[in-house]
C-alpha cells in the first residue's frame, strides 16, 4: 500500500525518503517523523502516516507525540547550558544547590552522578503513584530523603523516571524556575523548536496517539524482574494510555513527559552538533557542548542489564551504539524515539513515531534511517 511522505529531503539523502516510506508501507510505522540537521541547516524533514491507531487523523507537519526518554536529552542540554554559563558545576555536590539532598549519606553525590545515571537513585524506595509524578515537591522530597540503592559513582543504573526530577530540581534551585520553563525560554522559543516539557492544553489537538507494544512485550513486563529493574519500571507503573491524559501532558516530567517531533528534536540538538551556534545565534561555547562527551561511568547497567557508557546526560558511542564517528552522543525513548548528535560530522538526528516497539533506547526503524544518512555522507 502506497503511503504519501511529506516534507523535504536534500538530494544527497534521497535514499532515506525511500526507507522512511518503506517503514510506513510495511506497517513498521503507523505515523512518524524524521529530521536531520547538517552544519545547523535542516537537510531532511519528513513526516507521514497516521496520528492514531484507527488511521482517521493524518500525521501533519506540526503533529506532536510523547517521546518518553528522548526528553532526557532536552533536560541534559538545559543543564549543559547552565554549566557553560558558569551557573552549574557538574563536579560539585548536589547538596551545594539542594541542601536537603545530603540526607542519608548523599553529601558526596555530585551533579555528574545525576547526569550519568550513577547516583544510586534509580527509583523511589517509597511506593508512589502516577499522580505523585505530577507533584514536583513530593517527588523530589522523597528522593532527597532516601538512601542510594548502591554506592554512587561505582556503576551505572538507569534512572528511568527519577533523573528528570533530580536534574530538574538542581536547575530549579539555581534559576528559581522549573526545568520546563528554563528549557522553553532559553532553548525552545529562541530556536522556534516545537518541543514541550509541560504541554499547554491549547496544543492537545496536535498530539498523536501512542500505540503500545503488543501485550507482554512492554517495558520490563514480567513477574521475575530483578529488584532494581522492577522498582524503576513499576514504582509507579505508567500504562501507555496515561500519556493521553491532560494531567500527564501538562505536568513537567523531564525524564519522560516531553512532547515534540523529529524536526524539533533535530533542531534543538543542532546546538550541540554545530558547536553551540544555530542561525547565527550562539547558545553555548563549543567546549561547553563537548562536555557531554566526557565519560563519567561505564559497565554493566544495574537496571537495564546491558553494557552502558554515560557521559554528561547522554549515552556515548560504544557496544550498544556503534557509530562511524567516535564523538557521537545519543539517547532514545521507550517505544523507539531517538536523538543522535554526531559532533564530528556536525549532524543531529531526530526520530519520533507513535507505533511503539518493545525497546527503551531506540530500535531499527530510527537507526536504519540514520544509517542511510551516515552511508550517504
Amino acid at each position: 500500500m502506497s503511503v504519501e511522505v511529506h516534507g523535504t529531503c536534500d538530494p544527497r539523502f534521497e535514499s532515506v525518503r525511500k526507507t522512511f516510506a518503506g517503514n510506513l508501507e510495511s506497517g513498521a510505522d503507523v505515523g512518524a517523523s524524521f529530521a536531520v540537521t547538517l552544519n545547523g541547516e535542516m537537510v531532511v524533514d519528513l513526516w507521514g502516516g497516521w496520528a492514531d491507531a484507527g488511521k482517521t487523523r493524518p500525521w501533519e507537519t506540526d503533529t506532536l507525540v510523547n517521546v518518553y526518554s528522548t526528553t532526557k536529552t532536552m533536560t541534559a542540554l538545559t543543564a549543559l547550558l547552565l554549566a557553560d554559563r558558569g551557573q552549574l558545576d557538574f563536579h560539585a555536590p548536589v547538596a551545594r544547590y539542594w541542601p536537603e539532598f545530603a540526607a542519608n549519606g548523599k553529601s558526596a553525590v555530585t551533579v555528574a552522578h545525576l547526569m550519568s545515571h550513577s547516583s544510586g537513585l534509580s527509583g523511589w524506595k517509597e511506593p508512589i503513584t502516577v499522580e505523585d509524578l505530577y507533584d514536583w515537591e513530593k517527588a523530589t522530597a522523597l528522593l532527597a530523603a532516601q538512601a542510594p540503592f548502591w554506592e554512587p559513582g561505582t556503576a551505572p543504573g538507569y534512572h528511568g523516571m527519577t533523573q528528570g526530577f533530580l536534574v530538574g530540581e538542581v536547575v530549579r534551585r539555581i534559576t528559581g524556575a522549573s526545568l520546563g520553563t528554563v528549557f522553553r525560554t532559553e532553548i525552545a522559543e529562541p530556536l522556534g523548536a516545537d518541543f514541550h516539557i509541560g504541554l499547554p492544553a491549547s496544543e492537545d489537538h496536535r498530539v498523536a496517539e501512542l500505540i503500545p507494544p503488543p501485550p507482554g512485550q512492554g517495558m520490563a513486563e514480567g513477574d521475575d524482574l530483578p529488584e532494581l529493574t522492577a522498582n524503576m519500571s513499576n514504582n509507579p507503573r505508567v500504562p501507555v494510555e496515561v500519556t493521553q491524559t491532560r494531567a500527564w501532558r501538562g505536568a513537567e516530567i523531564p525524564a519522560a513527559g516531553g512532547h515534540g517531533n523529529a524536526r524539533a528534536i533535530a533542531r534543538v540538538h543542532a546546538i550541540l552538533a554545530n558547536g553551540g551556534e544555530v542561525d547565527g545565534r550562539r547558545y553555548m561555547s563549543e567546549a561547553g557542548c563537548r562536555r557531554a562527551l566526557e565519560l563519567q561511568v561505564e559497565g554493566q547497567d544495574l537496571v537495564m542489564h546491558i553494557p552502558a557508557r554515560f557521559g554528561l546526560g547522554f549515552g556515548l558511542a560504544g557496544p550498544t551504539m556503534p557509530t562511524p564517528n567516535p564523538n557521537t552522543i545519543f539517547w532514545g525513548g521507550y517505544g523507539g524515539s531517538l536523538a543522535i548528535i554526531d559532533m564530528d560530522a556536525r549532524t543531529s538526528f531526530g526520530y519520533a513515531m507513535n507505533r511503539m516497539a518493545p525497546t527503551t533506547t531506540g530500535d531499527m526503524r530510527g537507526f536504519g534511517l540514520i544509517m542511510d544518512i551516515w552511508t550517504a555522507g
